[in-house]
């Protein structure tokens, strides 16, 4: 009887283990001026993570991704930009390159990173744990193509998955956000 219950007791925890959803801002990050930093410095934030391309043709989003920046950054919200050129190439250029782009065409102020995979054996951890059978959304598995949104709310916490179609600026996308931003920043944690 002993073992039985000891058997149970173990199956409980790791069930709860296994439900706890994961917590993509403990990853790294190189910027897209090659500086190293750790994501958890937007803890406390609502973040949206986006996997960008600049010669896709929903390239345009940039245009709405910024416009959100601007009116929803002064109550918390960051945008993250990852260029990947996993998707019929269409993120070819050099960091230097795409920087330009990014700030001539579409005068892009929010964050972005260096050119990472997001899908794969090699893809950039942060994007492990946003596609993984762990996270808290129904649509999960990797990313099909450029401008997937991931939206983390103050906690660290993953809380909603946009695929490429659904435009930065459609009505899910900000309810999502100002519903995010609604919550309290208090016992924000990365970890």
């Amino acid at each position: 009887m002993k073992l039985r219950s000891t058997g149970l007791m173990l199956a409980a925890s790791t069930a709860i283990a296994l439900a706890d959803p994961a917590r993509p801002l403990q990853n790294k990050a190189k910027t897209i001026d090659g500086e190293e930093i750790g994501l958890d410095q937007y803890a406390g934030k609502v973040v949206l993570v986006v996997n960008v391309a600049s010669r896709c043709g929903f390239t345009r989003q940039y245009a709405a991704l910024q416009a959100l920046y601007e009116k929803y950054g002064p109550r918390g919200l960051v945008i993250l930009g990852f260029p990947c050129n996993q998707f019929l190439g269409q993120e070819p250029g050099t960091e230097a390159e795409i920087k330009a782009f990014c700030q001539t065409k579409f005068g892009v102020t929010f964050p972005m990173f260096a050119k990472i995979e997001v899908k794969g054996d090699q893809a950039h951890p942060l994007f492990k744990d946003l596609t993984s059978d762990r996270a808290p959304f129904e649509d999960r598995g990797a990313v099909k193509w450029n401008f997937e949104k991931f939206l983390i709310g103050r906690d660290g916490k993953p809380i909603a998955r946009f695929r490429s179609r659904i435009a930065p600026d459609a009505p899910a996308v900000i309810e999502a956000i100002e519903k995010a931003l609604n919550e309290p920043p208090a016992n924000a944690t990365a970890n």
